[in-house]
């Protein structure tokens, strides 16, 4: 096994995850089988609680695993299927660790960071490193690993330590480094600065690793005088300096045509919190050699109440949303904005406008419908409104009312497809069934389905045991889809989700064509 090291220095947020996935295509393209592993060093056993404004998306996986959106551009960019266990965290290893010496398995010794965690975390990666992710058997060649933060963090000292270890044991022709650092440029004096990238090497070095390549993150193209500084301050030849420089997107998309797509949501401050959602589009779109334009609208400013308190962004918020193709409601928790999303849901419907409901989504459009078809004034889930005289959105049977991280319906389940004459369908191939992957613990009621039926609202895929709603159509309406699992967990640059490309070929005015074409085999 070969492994390739990718750490980060100066800031955070400079693309660790992208350059890692980036250098696990080129090794796919030259012929090597890949897999990935990410580091992240916080306490937290993994991301399932932690807020999307804080960390961004929290990415699913199909065993279940909540981990760090990273994982998502991995299996993206590589095409692979990875687990829980390529996502390692502090809280993880430290976990292992407690849990092997309160059964006694070290034998009365002291338990301490160096051996025990540091030998944790080797065992850990070489154990996962051999885990085939690419649908093929055996081990992969090249096992691509990202250390998240910072060098010179505390939390990251442990993983330092280990992947020093781990260099010095498979030797120097099985583990290459890679040091992703900033140049940034002084307004005042308008020169790239190495200065932070020699302290970052410096750091790095003192810490027993020596970077193999620089990864340099620039607002513009290196100049040459820069890269033979860099050379010579951190012991580099010019040949291995990278030079990553800002561009317009990672996929370096020709700006052709524009769609116009309102994403209303909780979290829209933070555009990582829906990261995989934002790709899928993309992915959708490069399908259909379109540009995506997401306009973002935060979910309270569609609300009344904002009309009175903050009336500019209600005006702004409106004008976004009808100015749109499409609206997509992605997926989300807690009761804010809720009223907003259910308001852009209603106007979706009432106006013809396609409609993709995720998750959240999806249990708002049933939400509405109840209230404004069946005159059910104050239906809603029981996540927002316990006393709701209909509770048209229920807390999952098997869900935990006591414990947070790890306790939804999680990870990739079958959904079987109730008719072949449903929109779903038919962008999915005619398939019986489907299999994508689930974040949620509330569901929508199984007593009231009937009676929404009877009102126009059809659920065409359920789980295996016909109880579980997984998605749901407005027949009368264009394009009118709401689904409880996340479609963009699978989504991929050439195999877009196929209800992503349907909500962009609704936009378009080119959905029928589409469904005619595959319909008759061409």
């Amino acid at each position: 096994m070969k492994y390739v090291l990718v750490t980060g220095g100066v800031v955070s947020g400079l693309g660790k995850g992208v350059t890692a996935s980036s250098v696990g295509v080129v090794l796919k393209a030259c012929g090597l089988r890949v897999t990935s592993i990410k580091i992240d060093p916080y306490l937290n056993i993994d991301a399932g609680t932690m807020s999307p404004f804080e960390h961004g998306e929290v990415f699913v996986l199909d065993d279940g695993g909540e981990v760090d959106l990273d994982l998502g551009n991995y299996e993206r960019f590589l095409d692979v299927t990875l687990t829980k266990d390529n996502n390692i965290t502090t809280g993880k290893i430290y976990q292992s660790v407690l849990e092997k010496e309160r059964k006694g398995d070290y034998l009365g010794k002291t338990v301490q960071v160096v051996p025990h965690i540091t030998d944790a975390i080797k065992d850990w990666i070489e154990s996962v490193a051999v885990i085939p992710v690419d649908g093929n058997e055996g081990p992969a060649d090249v096992c691509v690993i990202e250390l998240g933060g910072t060098v010179g963090d505390i939390e990251s000292m442990p993983f330092i330590e280990a992947l020093r270890q781990l260099s010095f044991q498979v030797g120097p022709d099985n583990f290459c480094l890679i040091h992703v650092s900033l140049i940034p440029v002084l307004g005042v004096v308008g020169e790239q600065k190495t200065k932070p990238t020699q302290h970052s090497v410096r750091e790095l070095r003192a810490l027993g690793l020596t970077p193999h390549l620089l990864a340099s993150r620039s607002a513009q193209p290196l100049l040459e005088s820069t890269k033979e500084k860099l050379s010579q301050f951190c012991h580099v030849p010019v040949d291995n300096i990278l030079n990553i420089h800002d561009v317009p997107n990672i996929w370096h998309i020709p700006l052709l045509l524009r769609v116009r797509i309102a994403m209303v949501g909780k979290y829209v401050g933070l555009t990582d919190s829906y990261l995989s959602v934002v790709k899928a589009l993309l992915h959708a779109c490069v399908a259909r050699s379109l540009k995506p334009s997401i306009d973002w609208i935060a979910a309270s400013d569609l609300e009344d109440d904002s009309a009175k308190s903050t009336p500019e962004a209600y005006a702004v918020a409106w004008e976004t949303l009808k100015s749109a193709a499409c609206v997509l409601v992605p997926g989300g928790f807690g009761d804010r904005g809720v009223r907003g999303m259910m308001l852009a849901a209603k106007y979706a419907r009432e106006n013809n406008v396609p409609y993709l409901g995720i998750c959240l989504g999806m249990q708002i459009s049933v939400i509405e419908f109840a209230r404004s078809v069946l005159g059910w004034e104050r239906a809603n889930s029981v996540e927002f409104d316990a006393q709701t005289p209909h509770p048209v959105v229920i807390f999952m049977p098997e869900g935990s009312r006591t414990h947070m991280g790890s306790t939804m319906r999680l990870g990739s389940r079958r959904t079987l497809l109730q008719t072949p004459d449903c929109i779903s369908s038919k962008l999915y191939g005619n398939s019986e069934y489907i299999d994508e992957r689930h974040r949620h613990r509330y569901e929508v009621n199984p007593d009231v389905i009937v009676t929404l039926e009877e009102a126009g609202l059809q659920f065409v895929g359920k789980d295996e045991s016909g109880k579980r709603m997984e998605i749901l159509e407005l027949p009368s309406h264009p394009f009118y889809v709401g689904v409880q699992f996340h479609p963009e967990f699978k989504s991929r640059p050439g195999r877009p989700s196929a209800l992503f490309l349907g909500l962009i070929l609704a936009a378009t005015g080119k959905l029928e064509a589409h469904i005619s074409r595959h319909q008759n085999g061409s």
